[in-house]
């Protein structure tokens, strides 16, 4: 079987690494790759957002299975297209991307299927929204505990979290005033400021089936201590312990299969990856967002546990075959990934700087350094992105997984790079 998997960041990496585990995988393309996925696939030099040369490319090439991985090119309908073409392929249409494409869609749908999430409000422009906020919020120095949130597509740093008046109001001329994410800001969202942890729940359905994954804790903030702007992940572990099994139940019931419901009836079927972004608030989980596709960085740590064969579970998914899967197999030991990024990450940065020491990280056991901002350049790996690198590791307790993580860590060099340090302190807490 000949795979191609679609994107350039380290989720691509984890899962072009994964199926080319599979026996019954000969071969795997990733479009257009990244310096990692070139040593253990063929990069081939198409954009994730190229539908019509993609498509092109899994038809000349005889592709049995295209997995794509980033939320653009779903939201394009590059599902779609291969459909239409007679090809296999894993995730959801353009339809059923709309889950995550548009924040105002989502909200709008768990409202109406009674799946608990924070109170919002929508707005169309700047002015309405500025309005809405000085009138509720009359005072200069009151505390204003809200999140103000681009509706479209913006890399994950479209979400601003809120505590003063000025905060809020900068938010939202930054999003639908300064249009600083584009078309995103067409819309927007302000919404309460749930308290709690997050997690993050990932399930794999068909569209009647639906097999959860074990939950995860992403690290959305850029700074240790959750501080800082967010950006797309500095890192997640896996399991995380503060999704029991009880909750873990409860999220099923009450979130997963809810929605799985909700979007056959807005005749939107859904078939892929459905994640499920929670904060565990003192009244129950509470959606803060749903994205169409393995999270970056949480597929990491998931793929480093997960023993069944990665081809046949995504197979089953296309061909709406879940029902008749084994279970999952999962390696007990947690694993944790570690984003390294680049200077001036998640603002503007500097690329083709060359990193050194991944060869010495690699050494270290239990470790596997994902790509996902590189490129080569003379034959260096230079860095090409803001996250750059997935340092994940596996072991038999989150600390030992930990230690082996950053200890890989400490051995790659780049001028700039950084990372969190705290990556999985609260589940150690």
């Amino acid at each position: 079987m000949k795979v191609l998997v679609v994107g350039s960041g380290g989720r691509e990496h984890a899962l072009a690494w994964k199926l080319g585990q599979s026996p019954k995988v000969t071969e795997v393309f990733v479009a257009p790759g990244n310096a990692g996925t070139a040593l253990e696939a063929t990069n081939v030099d198409i954009a994730a957002t190229d539908v019509d040369q993609l498509v092109e490319f899994a038809k000349t090439n005889a592709i049995d299975l295209t997995i794509v991985g980033p939320e653009a090119p779903l939201v394009l309908g590059l599902v779609d297209a291969l459909e239409a073409a007679g090809l296999r392929v894993f995730g959801p249409s353009a339809a059923a991307a709309e889950l995550e494409g548009s924040k105002v869609f989502c909200k709008n749908l768990l409202h109406t299927a009674d799946i608990p999430t924070a109170d919002y409000r929508t707005f169309r422009n700047a002015d309405d929204a500025s309005r809405y906020i000085k009138d509720k919020y009359s005072e200069p120095t009151d505390q204003v505990p809200v999140v103000v949130k681009a509706d479209g597509l913006a890399a994950g740093k479209g979400v601003i979290v809120c505590e003063t008046r000025s905060d809020a109001l900068q938010a939202i001329d930054r999003i639908a005033g300064q249009k600083e994410f584009g078309e995103a800001g067409n819309e927007l969202i302000i919404e309460e400021k749930l308290i709690g942890q997050e997690a993050s729940v990932l399930a794999i359905t068909d569209g009647e089936t639906i097999i959860s994954l074990p939950a995860a804790q992403d690290h959305k903030p850029a700074h240790d201590g959750d501080r800082g702007p967010n950006t797309g992940g500095m890192g997640a572990y896996c399991p995380t312990p503060i999704v029991d099994e009880a909750m873990f139940e409860k999220i099923e019931s009450d979130v997963l299969v809810p929605v799985v419901h909700a979007m056959k009836r807005a005749r939107k079927p859904f078939k892929g990856v459905l994640y499920a972004g929670l904060m565990l608030t003192a009244a129950g989980p509470k959606v803060l967002e749903f994205n169409v596709r393995f999270g970056d960085p949480e597929c990491q740590p998931l793929l480093m546990r997960l023993k069944s064969d990665l081809f046949d579970v995504l197979v089953a998914a296309a061909d709406g075959k879940l029902s008749e899967l084994e279970p999952l197999e999962w390696d007990e030991r947690p694993s944790l990934c570690v984003v390294m990024a680049s200077e001036g990450y998640p603002g503007s940065y500097e690329k083709g700087r060359v990193i050194t020491g991944l060869d010495e990280a690699a050494k270290v056991d239990d470790v596997k350094v994902f790509h996902a901002g590189t490129t080569t350049v003379d034959g260096n790996v230079v860095n090409d992105g803001g996250r750059v690198l997935g340092v994940t590791a596996i072991g038999n307790t989150i600390s030992a997984a930990k230690l082996k993580a950053y200890t890989a860590v400490q051995k790659i060099r780049w001028p700039g790079a950084w990372c969190r340090k705290d990556i999985s302190d609260k589940a150690l807490q």
